[in-house]
């Protein structure tokens, strides 16, 4: 087991670095005897392939050629030799882009595409199964390539028309000369090759001859002349030759779109005649295979009666109005009625309607649209006339008025008039007391009248009506004009509350905003510098006020804005000018008085101090002289409290007069201290002990 083992491991080792020393160095296609060719030489590709290989033995090479990517031929040999591909007698068919690949053992190569080009094709030849035939026969032609191959495509012509094209390697067609005479008959194929179409010169013409069908369509009527609807044609459609025997051959009777009747070799027909116009056209038609010839003949056809009329008297009616519908032919031969009447019928009769006479209907109008017809009929013959439409008109409503938006006095406002039922179109009046103002017609339903007018007064308004009217037997009128005019606001003014009262801090002040013009009236008030309202209030009148306490804060100038729907108005500007609280002006005084009298004691305190140390120094000097030697010396110094004499003197600048006012005043005097105290700074008492 161990030596099959080692014997199967050592052919492997063996195979595979045979293998992996083979290599495919190079494969070249060439085309002998040339690559541009004429038509039957025959044409070798040589694929020639470099390969480097380990050992004795060859392997196998399969060989794979190409032609516009598609494989044409397979071969597997274990020669080494050049491979060959012939191409015996080549022809245009063999045109392409060719290519060869080799694979030994799984490794391929291909060589570099080359063109082969061949020219020339073979001469077409055309045959056909008849060369004389008669008119409507078919002519089968066949054409013939020889030696061509590959995808081929048949053209044949008659003369220079191309009567048709098959193909793939169809070559018979089945076809019909048109017309009587000679007919020159000649053919072509193209060899088909993706994407390229390579054509043949032309084939040997071939003459056919076609004689004319001696076959003829006859028609015969009677009568031709002074023919009246209802007049009865004996019509007759034969062929010329019944002698002849035509089995295909067809007859065929018609009167404009409609065929009367068909047969083989002749045609009778009793027809009564109808005037559908001034002149009937019959014809007679005669099919042999594909020929089809015609006989025709007009007659002319006189009317017994016109086609009937429907009219509507009156022509426009409203809702439930008596109406009468007439119809009536225009034209009657009365020598061909013999004294026989039209009779006129009305579809639907029975809706709403009654017959008040021969053609005349009589009734009433209904409150929706209908349709009407009627028919006139004498000796068989009927005629129905166009459909007429009653559309009953609605009567207008009393019209309504209204004013556009906001009627402000001294400007243009649009006024509207509508009625809310109403066929149109519909006609509105304005009008002033009584003298019609202005006119406007409305050709849609539901939308109103306008109209443009300018007040004035604001009494004017309501003198305005208006009227609608769509041919009715009366026009309708609408109210007055009930709508309230605006007075634009034309002046405000504002004013202070009290006027000369205690304007100061703590008290309270009203500003109070008058004004003219129509309310609701929108009162905003307003202070210099500040953009948004402080108060906003809506009045009825013709006054409102605006209430606050003062603070030293509120001294600024204030204004109002007076709006209504019309437009708005600014006010007079006010100067409030805030005083200072009645506690301050009486605190200041005291104050300064205290200060005073603090600074006086200060000084009289001092003073004595001072007259009682010198008393004693003197005393004690009497008594003791002093010695150079002592040091024990003491000086006394007393310094005026400056802290008490600056709150004095702020007190006295705070303290300044002033009164509260509503004017452009200027400051009072500022209250001062004695001169004594503001000069006083200190005293030094020396001592010694």
């Amino acid at each position: 087991m161990s030596l099959w083992l080692l014997l199967t491991s050592t052919l492997l080792l063996s195979w595979t670095a045979s293998n992996s020393a083979l290599k495919i160095t190079s494969v070249n296609l060439s085309i002998e005897p040339n690559a541009n060719v004429i038509r039957n030489t025959s044409v070798t590709l040589r694929c020639k392939a470099g390969v480097l290989a380990y050992g004795t033995e060859a392997p196998n090479r399969v060989y794979t050629i190409y032609k516009d990517d598609n494989v044409i031929y397979n071969k597997t040999t274990s020669s080494s030799e050049d491979f060959f591909y012939n191409l015996p007698e080549a022809r245009v068919s063999n045109n392409g882009k060719y290519r060869c690949m080799i694979n030994i053992m799984g490794e391929k190569m291909a060589s570099e595409v080359v063109t082969l080009t061949v020219t020339g094709m073979s001469t077409p030849i055309l045959r056909l199964n008849k060369a004389n035939i008669t008119e409507g026969e078919v002519v089968t032609a066949t054409c013939l390539a020889p030696g061509e191959t590959g995808s081929l495509l048949f053209s044949f012509y008659d003369g220079s028309k191309e009567v048709d094209k098959i193909g793939l390697n169809s070559n018979s067609v089945r076809f019909l000369p048109k017309g009587i005479g000679d007919h020159i008959i000649h053919c072509s194929y193209s060899v088909f090759i993706m994407p390229n179409l390579f054509k043949s010169q032309r084939s040997n013409a071939v003459t056919v001859k076609v004689k004319e069908l001696s076959l003829e369509p006859i028609l015969k009527i009677s009568p031709q002349n002074n023919v009246y609807e209802g007049d009865t044609l004996n019509i007759t459609c034969s062929v010329s030759d019944s002698r002849e025997d035509y089995r295909d051959a067809e007859l065929l009777l018609s009167q404009g779109n409609k065929i009367l009747q068909r047969g083989n070799t002749s045609i009778h027909v009793s027809w009564t005649a109808r005037a559908t116009s001034l002149k009937l056209t019959i014809e007679c038609w005669l099919y042999v295979g594909n020929v089809a010839k015609v006989d025709n003949k007009t007659v002319s056809v006189i009317e017994l009666f016109s086609v009937p009329t429907l009219k509507m008297s009156p022509p426009e009616v409203f809702q439930g109005d008596s109406i009468r519908l007439i119809c009536q032919s225009e034209r009657l031969s009365y020598n061909r009625l013999g004294g026989e009447n039209l009779i006129y019928s009305l579809e639907p009769l029975e809706y709403h309607m009654s017959r008040a006479g021969n053609g005349v209907f009589a009734g009433n109008a209904k409150t929706i649209d209908f349709n009407y017809t009627c028919t006139a009929a004498a000796k068989g013959i009927k005629k129905k006339s166009n459909v007429l439409t009653i559309r009953p008109k609605v009567s207008v409503s009393a019209p309504k008025i209204w004013v556009s938006g906001n009627a402000i006095l001294g400007r243009k406002i649009e006024i509207f008039c509508l009625s809310n039922t109403g066929t149109p179109p519909i006609t509105y009046t304005l009008w002033k007391t009584n003298e019609q103002k202005q006119i406007a017609i409305v050709q849609e339903f539901s939308k109103p009248a306008n109209f443009t007018v300018y007040i004035s007064e604001p009494e004017e308004l309501i003198k305005y009506f208006c009227s609608a009217n769509n041919g009715g037997k009366k026009p309708y009128s609408s109210d007055k004009l009930h709508a309230a005019v605006i007075e634009p606001m034309t002046e405000a003014h504002l004013m202070v509350l009290p006027i000369s009262g205690d304007i100061s801090e703590g008290n309270s002040v009203t500003l109070i905003c008058s004004f003219k013009g129509t309310p609701p009236v929108t009162v905003r008030w307003f202070r210099d510098g500040v953009p948004n309202a402080l108060e906003t209030t809506t009045t009825k009148i013709n006054t409102t006020n605006y209430p606050f306490i003062l603070s030293k804060e509120h001294s600024d100038k204030y204004y109002c804005k007076a709006e209504n729907r019309a437009n708005s108005v600014d006010s007079n500007r006010v100067n409030l000018v805030v005083g200072m609280a009645m506690w301050k002006k009486l605190l200041i005084p005291g104050i300064v008085i205290l200060v005073v009298s603090s600074l006086v004691l200060v000084g009289f305190v001092l003073f004595i101090r001072s007259r009682r140390g010198k008393r004693e120094t003197a005393a004690e000097l009497s008594v003791k002289p002093a010695s150079p030697k002592s040091d024990d010396s003491l000086t006394v110094t007393l310094t005026h409290d400056t802290e008490v004499y600056n709150a004095a003197t702020d007190a006295a600048s705070f303290y300044d007069d002033k009164e509260g006012r509503v004017t452009n005043g200027t400051r009072g005097s500022v209250a001062s201290l004695p001169a004594d105290i503001i000069n006083r700074s200190s005293c030094s008492i020396p001592a010694s002990v």
